[in-house]
């Protein structure tokens, strides 16, 4: 009687891991799917905290980004802010 037990708990076991198997595989799709859209929201979230551009300059920046993809935002970087800030120099 034992032995039986035994042999029906494991298969109670078995079938309970095929049961599992897709609810473990849409939470680790799930994980994948909050990665990806991290990796694209990160540069959006950069520029909206960065002090290089400010105002309406910045807000096209971020739609440029939305809308135009990472490349937008390797040209964040080599050419914003487009206007120069003026420099302002104190005297001693």
């Amino acid at each position: 009687m034992n032995v039986i037990s035994t042999l029906f708990i494991l298969l109670m076991l078995a079938i309970a891991r095929v049961a599992l198997l897709p609810v473990l595989t849409f939470g680790i799709a799930l994980l994948f799917m909050a990665g990806i859209f991290f990796v694209w929201l990160l540069p959006i979230l950069i520029i909206a905290d960065s002090e290089k551009t400010s105002g309406g300059e910045k807000a096209v920046w971020i739609l440029a980004i939305i809308f135009l993809s990472w490349f937008a935002w390797i040209f964040y970087f080599l050419l914003a802010p487009i206007k120069p800030k003026p420099r302002y120099y104190q005297y001693e």
